[in-house]
């Protein structure tokens, strides 16, 4: 099993059968198969998942319409955050619509964003 780096806009169309949400991962379970968001930490930045807006039971079972990213650095929770990016990722179907809002911190040089990936198991591979 392994991880390919994907667009969170690759879930439009694709149906959403559970969400699981772990400490600093989300998968999502799909008619088409699994995709992850998570942060792969490094050194000195920290990117945590800080919360989640909506009902992810408006998701389940319909097809994605639209799936979006934004982000901006507006105000951080703590003052003394050199470098800090809000990231919202945005999920419609036609039951509703869920926000996951996710904060990134560090000194600047290091990564503050989410990633998200397909997974492949290991007979999709061969």
């Amino acid at each position: 099993m392994y991880e390919e780096d994907v667009d969170f806009e690759v879930l439009i169309g694709k149906t959403i059968k559970e969400i699981k949400v772990f400490p600093g991962e989300l998968l999502f379970i799909t008619d088409d198969g699994k995709y992850l968001m998570k942060h792969n930490q490094c050194c000195c930045e920290s990117v945590y998942l800080e919360d989640i807006c909506g009902d992810l039971n408006d998701l389940i079972g319909s097809k994605v319409v639209t799936a979006k990213v934004t982000s901006n650095s507006d105000k951080p929770p703590l003052d003394d955050d050199d470098s800090f990016t809000w990231t919202f990722y945005d999920l419609t179907t036609i039951h509703g619509a869920v926000t996951f809002r996710w904060y990134g911190s560090s000194n600047g040089y290091y990564s503050e964003e989410v990633d998200f990936y397909r997974i492949i198991d290991d007979e999709e591979a061969q």
